[in-house]
């Protein structure tokens, strides 16, 4: 059923609206019907007679969510790791020089940079990258610092929402490198590893990465560990992450998930993993046998691209395999993933 505001002349007046508003436009992509419906919502809030307040936050964050998908979108083709971290770590603490040293070797290996903007691990992580492969996503706080001098403005972007700007966050980014920080960079972290513990966000390498002898994220893995031993997790979430105090073992990390794989998307209820290298079909019956725990039912195959894949152009070139994923252990799907990457080069 169409979602619409149940007036024929009113919808038949917005649909001719969208139409001339993207008349002449080359990137037209026939999308006209989800800017319709977009309208259609606003529309309906304004029948709901709801709060001002409430439009006020749509409008806002709608705004935010639009321009941000802007800046990103002239970079999309360039991968893209996420720093965060504490905007009280002084300059030349330990943490303060692995994350410059971090980002500057991501830099190096053709990575871009994006920080909260501000100081301390931010301005590190920036600093590191330099000007030209940094981003900044700032939220709007009255009692913090400005945004760090190592931001050109084009790739500086301003929030006044925290969800639409963890929305970039998650959305933009490749990988995420997590940084000893207070209770802004635990709800980073926690809210990540949720999102991608429970498929709401695919699978990325989530690095912990801290200065040797700082101790912060050994006390966050014994805390973790309670977590595990009262039940509350699985022993396989702790693949989700990787703890070290080398940036090289942390760009490693980062290079080997992407060594084979390329995405992920659920076609028809069954989960397709796309990646460069097809497994040969000895591997193929080595997946089956090793988890077979996380497959509810049939077999995972080797397939060609499906037909939505084909119908969006969505890397219909990439080799795939595909089976019906219990959507449950994502601790166990990194693993298969961690497979997958472990045979590039083989015979």
């Amino acid at each position: 059923m169409r979602y619409n505001l149940g007036d024929e002349d009113l919808d038949a007046r917005l649909r001719a609206l969208v139409r001339d508003a993207v008349a002449g436009n080359p990137d037209d992509r026939d999308d006209d019907d989800l800017v319709g419906e977009i309208l259609v919502t606003g529309l309906k809030m304004l029948r709901d007679n709801n709060d001002r307040g409430n439009l006020k936050l749509t409008n806002s964050a709608l705004k935010e969510m639009r321009y941000a998908f802007l800046i990103f979108s002239k970079y999309q083709h360039v991968p893209k790791v996420t720093i965060f971290g504490s905007a009280r770590t002084p300059e030349g603490a330990p943490n303060f020089m692995l994350a410059e040293d971090f980002a500057r070797l991501m830099a190096e290996k053709g990575w871009m940079v994006v920080t909260g903007a501000g100081p301390g691990i931010m301005r590190a992580g920036n600093r590191g990258a330099g000007i030209d492969k940094s981003f900044g996503v700032a939220i709007r706080l009255p009692f913090e610092a400005s945004n760090n001098e190592y931001l050109h403005e084009s790739r500086l972007i301003n929030f006044k929402y925290f969800f639409t700007r963890k929305l970039m966050f998650v959305k933009e980014s490749d990988a995420f490198v997590m940084f000893p920080g207070g209770f802004g960079t635990q709800d980073e972290a926690f809210e990540l590893l949720t999102l991608v513990q429970t498929g709401k966000a695919p699978l990325t390498p989530i690095v912990l990465l801290e200065a040797p002898g700082t101790g912060y994220w050994d006390a966050w893995r014994r805390f973790v560990s309670t977590l595990l031993d009262q039940g509350m997790i699985s022993a396989h979430d702790f693949n989700l992450f990787f703890h070290t105090n080398d940036p090289a073992a942390a760009y490693e990390e980062i290079a080997r998930f992407y060594r084979n794989y390329h995405s992920q998307r659920y076609v028809d209820g069954k989960l397709v993993i796309r990646m460069k290298q097809a497994p040969t079909g000895a591997q193929v019956a080595e997946l089956n046998e090793e988890f077979a725990d996380i497959v509810v039912s049939g077999s995972i195959e080797a397939v060609d691209a499906t037909e939505h894949e084909a119908r969006d152009n969505d890397h219909p070139e990439l080799a795939r395999v595909m089976f019906h994923f219990n959507r449950r252990d994502i601790g166990r799907l990194r693993q298969l993933v961690n497979r997958l990457n472990g045979w590039v080069g083989e015979s």
